[in-house]
């Protein structure tokens, strides 16, 4: 029971490493991490420049924009080339002529209608010529309601009126034909007097008379008008079309602003300004950007952490370790591409991107570093931006770092052991080095010898730094976070491990036994998927408490007296019990890998020893508690851990299996796991069902390889041990 302080303690613990919440926090410190080191490729530098001044180097245009002010001047420009236009209104001719004959008709009607109501007139009045002129006048400027009569003199309608039918019928065609002549020609209203002042010789006749040509004159020149007319409407629609037409004015990304030397006028100083490049302009828009971007970097990240079946799935201790490694790997892409203020040819494929594959492939998952290497190659994409034209894509290194960081991630998932870490820093070259000879050789300029060698050095280079890196980085990753790699579990598993000697060379029989344990549980993981390697290298050290007291374990009992005869059972019990938790005791005291330790003390779980209790039972008076004679726990708290156990029992009941067969073996092993499972054995390991039965299935073959029926040969007929 002391023990359970402690564990309770470490399930705490374990809650609060694991809670749902420190995950958000690692992602959310990831994305501040990530924008920060984004942020300088993004933003554009900003120059300090001032009117009048002169440019001490050459200033390129970062972005494509366009300068709107140019654009409109120019529409502008382009309207004030259209000229109004003009419309010669044919129909006025027509018009005006009608409206001349019109007062011509007028004046014959009023002066018929006159004589007609006077010959039907009872009395005859006595009035004079004049009178009867002034009244028809009365009359004809009552029917020029329109205004016309204040555009016509009196005169003139009254020599109308006092002309004779004859000579109004020649002044109406002579009137009629020189409006209509006029009007033909186009008329402007600057035009307007020119025209009216040739009425008099378009109707120069002699027939009538000076009076009546006058007001023949008079009405033809009230009747001319301006036939050439503004077009609105056109004029709009033509200046409409001429500002379409004006391209606009885009300064390009890359486009040269200002020559070195050249005096920065009004113009050069706001396209600057246009274009972000002034300490006085700031905008928001690349902040934005970004944002967005490290937002859906982190979500994509995040989404396939969840799913991807790995150890960063569930624990946060290798997210955290995970996410260090992808920001030392974006920080390392940034170092580099610093290098290139100092312009030497190909200083940035030396980047080490390849690095943070190896790594997570080691540590983590194969999967999860594929799929790191495609965010590292858009990264570095970014990250690589020329500074002249931040916010862009540099497309060149993300082609370059997709490759490099596949090929460490893919070379190492075959094998993790150390030599061919450093094998796969020399593959990883050689990806480089195609990489970068097919970007060279696809460029329209040919590259110079001296060029693709600079090139070609610097990409065998960076693979070379990748894999010394691994090799430096990856033992602080193993003991900074306690992570069992793979690397690590084949050093554990090498016989010449002291521990593992001390187990061959003071328990030989518990030496075999976890070997078989080892092989048993290995084939069980990677069944249900678990880490096969970890079970095997667990079982290897999981009897290491037998060493303290060796002989009290049957296994070791060789050709002498069970000491357990001559103690009691409540003694043997303590010795027994203790074996698990002395093995996680000398496995703390050598540092071992927390997975081990765990396996070590947890894969005897709370069982209960049922030998030594029921030989208590029969030498005492009273029932004794179960409790008394379980192992203090805890119960195994991984699949591995609950799996070494499974395994760990099946070895030691089938080796006393008389003459075993296939379906005595099925039988115990399911038998063994139905007692397990029924006492709860499983509970805190997240063991189902079918994986149970997987299990079952896994350890009856490998025992049925194990046990196999041999070919009994027939003795000599001359004895044993005769030769030929």
């Amino acid at each position: 029971m002391r023990r359970r302080a402690p564990i309770d303690q470490q399930k705490w613990w374990k809650q609060l490493r694991d809670h749902q919440y420190i995950r958000t926090i690692l992602f959310f410190i990831m994305g501040i991490l990530l924008y920060l080191l984004m942020l300088g490729s993004v933003i554009p530098d900003t120059l300090d420049v001032r009117l009048s001044q002169i440019a001490d180097r050459d200033i390129r245009s970062p972005i494509t924009v366009e300068n709107k002010v140019e654009t409109e001047r120019r529409q502008n420009e382009a309207i004030d080339a259209i000229s109004p236009v003009y419309d010669q209104k044919r129909e006025y001719a027509q018009n005006q002529v009608v409206k001349v004959n019109d007062i011509f008709e007028l004046v014959i009607q009023v002066k018929n209608d006159y004589e007609t109501a006077e010959a039907e007139a009872e009395t005859e009045r006595e009035l004079s010529q004049e009178e009867k002129l002034n009244e028809q006048l009365a009359l004809v400027e009552q029917e020029l309601s329109d205004g016309t009569s204040n555009d016509l003199s009196e005169e003139t309608l009254l020599t109308l009126l006092a002309a004779s039918p004859t000579q109004l019928q020649i002044a109406r065609e002579a009137t009629s034909n020189a409006v209509y002549e006029i009007m033909s020609e186009r008329i402007t209203i600057r035009d307007l007097t020119e025209a009216k002042s040739n009425v008099s010789n378009q109707i120069a006749i002699s027939t009538v008379s000076n009076r009546l040509l006058q007001a023949m004159i008079e009405i033809a020149q009230f009747a001319i008008i301006p036939n050439y007319i503004y077009d609105a409407e056109a004029t709009e629609r033509l200046r409409q079309e001429a500002a379409e037409s004006v391209e606009p004015v885009i300064i390009r990304e890359g486009q040269l602003l200002v020559e070195e030397g050249e005096i920065i006028n009004h113009d050069l100083y706001e396209q600057l300004r246009l274009v972000g490049l002034l300490d006085d302009s700031f905008n928001i828009y690349p902040y934005i950007g970004l944002a967005l971007l490290v937002v859906l970097i982190i979500s994509m990240l995040a989404y396939y952490v969840n799913e991807s079946q790995t150890s960063v799935q569930r624990n946060n201790s290798h997210l955290l370790m995970f996410t260090l490694i992808f920001i030392l790997t974006v920080s390392l892409i940034r170092v580099t591409s610093i290098l290139e203020i100092f312009q030497v040819q190909g200083i940035g494929y030396v980047v080490p991107v390849s690095l943070g594959a190896m790594l997570i492939t080691l540590l983590i998952h194969t999967r999860l570093a594929i799929f790191s290497s495609i965010i590292f190659a858009v990264i570095g994409s970014v990250l690589y931006s020329d500074p002249n034209s931040a916010g862009t894509f540099h497309f060149t290194y993300g082609f370059y770092m997709l490759f490099s960081s596949f090929a460490g991630a893919y070379f190492l998932s075959r094998s993790t052991r150390i030599s061919r870490i450093l094998l796969a820093g020399l593959f990883v070259s050689a990806i480089n080095i195609i990489a970068v000879a097919s970007l060279l050789f696809l460029k329209t300029v040919q590259s110079n010898w001296f060029e693709l060698g600079m090139h070609v050095g610097f990409a065998f280079l960076s693979g070379f730094t990748s894999a010394v890196l691994t090799i430096g980085l990856l033992p602080f990753f193993e003991a900074g976070f306690g992570i069992l790699s793979t690397t690590k579990l084949i050093e554990l598993s090498n016989p010449n491990h002291p521990l593992l000697r001390k187990i061959l060379v003071e328990t030989p029989g518990t030496y075999h036994h976890s070997v078989v344990v080892g092989n048993l549980s290995e084939a069980a993981c990677e069944t249900i998927g678990e880490n096969g390697l970890l079970a095997r290298v667990g079982s290897y050290y999981h009897d290491l408490g037998k060493t303290k007291r060796p002989h009290f374990f049957i296994e070791n009992q060789m050709k002498m007296e069970n000491p357990h005869d001559k103690i009691s059972p409540q003694l043997s019990k303590t010795i027994i019990i203790a074996h698990p938790y002395d093995g996680a005791d000398m496995l703390r005291e050598y540092k071992m890998p927390k997975e081990i330790i765990d396996i070590a003390e947890q894969h005897h779980g709370t069982t209960l020893l049922k030998y030594f209790y029921h030989k208590a039972n029969q030498d005492s008076d009273h029932p004794l508690p179960e409790e008394q004679f379980r192992y203090p726990g805890p119960k195994a708290q991984t699949k591995v851990a609950a799996i070494v156990g499974i395994a760990d029992s099946v070895e030691a009941a089938v080796r006393t299996i008389q003459k075993p067969t296939p379906d005595k073996i099925e039988s115990l092993v399911r038998k063994i796991i139905q007692s397990r499972l029924e006492d709860g054995q499983f509970d805190e390991s997240d063991l189902t069902l079918k994986e149970l039965d997987k299990i079952a299935v896994s350890i009856c073959e490998t025992l049925k390889g194990t046990f196999h029926q041999r070919i009994e040969y027939p003795e000599d007929a001359k004895g044993k041990g005769d030769k030929k």
